[in-house]
């Protein structure tokens, strides 16, 4: 049946398609130009950051980031970073590939983030941490000043991928450590269909990242830096000097030219998806089986979660909700450490208590701008619907 409720709508408007057809028309440069750093200065003006690179997606922005992190700051194999047990999994990947040992810290289910118990534990078992990646998981915005006072040496890393403009005290997340990074995938807050930003107010790693965004070339990278680079290698042609090791993590002009017109909603798309997400609240709170302690401030609501009180409400909710036009998904890929490219850790994914309850008793629908009032009541229906049922079942036995 058709999804009154699906997962995503298309927020690609009119207006945005004129853009693009506007630019193919003018231009015959597609590769990343002029375009790509408009979109970089204006969405680092929005960020309220010094420095934005736009790539190709928010899975190679995680990775641009730890790479040059790990490079600029001298981290070696082995180097412990403090990651969530619930998270994409393409947070944990770029850990594992650049040789860094991931620390595993079970999260809550208040701003989806570390567990204060599991992290000061960690604290005490492994004085060596050298860096905590934190997620902003879902538009909810994590404790990050707590974890700069647990473990003040640690460098700090954030991924936005899917909370664009959630707020710490006021101000927008993304560079309250050494950077942060966001994805513009299509489902997501705006839209280049893919792409993605990795943003930071250190000039040194953003220099070090613009190389190796584009193959590690020195020509990609300040002309104060290339004159002093030049320099030193004066048997290498300049235009193919390589500096460090590179990818292709590029975007095209087009994609830009699209999020530059989608940047123009953001504003509005996360007051509406606020406005959602309280609705959300209120609407679960009638009925005691389901967590509503979530952290509200500064939240920018990527989707709407369920937390049940039990499997077999999840079970039988989830499949009710999508029987009947509503699309849904598991919080994230659950508890990870019960994913097969993990396994190899020999962790015991049930030691992580909090993970383990959402992975199995947690799911979500989506949330977006253009749901409608008509959309609200067919759901809150359902919801009612079931849930009488439910509780009328539950009594009886």
């Amino acid at each position: 049946m058709d999804k009154f409720w699906p997962l995503m709508k298309d927020i690609i408007r009119q207006k945005d398609k004129d853009a693009m057809i506007d630019f193919i028309k003018s231009t015959n440069r597609f590769t990343n130009g002029v375009k790509c750093r408009e979109f970089e200065e204006t969405w680092s003006k929005w960020l309220g950051c010094k420095y934005s690179l736009f790539v190709s997606s928010g899975s190679t922005a995680n990775y641009l980031l730890l790479s040059a992190m790990k490079e600029l700051y001298g981290l070696k194999d082995g180097d412990k970073v403090i990651v969530p047990t619930m998270t994409w999994v393409t947070n944990i990947g770029p850990i594992i590939q650049l040789g860094l040992t991931p620390i595993f810290c079970d999260v809550n289910s208040y701003d989806f983030s570390f567990d204060r118990d599991n992290l000061q534990k960690i604290k005490e078992e492994h004085p060596d941490i050298k860096m905590i990646w934190i997620t902003h998981l879902f538009g909810i915005t994590a404790d990050v000043n707590y974890y700069k006072e647990l473990f003040p040496k640690a460098l700090i890393a954030e991924d936005v991928c899917e909370s664009h403009g959630c707020e710490l005290d006021g101000r927008r997340c993304g560079v309250e450590g050494e950077g942060g990074t966001f994805s513009f995938y299509f489902g997501h807050h705006m839209t280049t269909v893919e792409g993605g930003f990795v943003s930071t107010n250190n000039k040194e790693l953003y220099e070090l990242m613009r190389a190796k965004r584009s193959h590690g070339l020195l020509r990609e990278m300040s002309p104060e830096s290339q004159e002093k680079i030049k320099a030193e290698f004066p048997d290498v042609h300049p235009q193919f000097l390589f500096v460090t090791d590179g990818y292709n993590f590029r975007n095209m002009e087009i994609n830009a030219v699209l999020g530059l017109s989608q940047l123009e909603q953001l504003d509005n798309s996360i007051i509406e998806r606020r406005n959602n997400f309280d609705r959300f609240i209120k609407l679960l709170s009638k009925y005691p089986h389901f967590n509503v302690d979530f952290k509200v401030e500064g939240n920018s609501s990527f989707v709407l979660p369920f937390i049940c009180e039990n499997r077999e409400l999840k079970t039988k909710l989830e499949t009710y909700l999508g029987e009947n036009g509503m699309e849904t998904r598991p919080l994230c890929g659950g508890n990870l450490l019960r994913q097969p490219f993990l396994q190899y850790l020999n962790l015991i994914p049930e030691s992580f208590e909090k993970s383990d309850k959402m992975h199995f008793n947690g799911f979500y629908v989506g949330n977006n701008h253009l749901i409608v009032e008509e959309d609200w009541v067919k759901f809150e229906e359902l919801l009612t619907e079931f849930m009488d049922n439910y509780e009328s079942n539950t009594n009886r036995s």
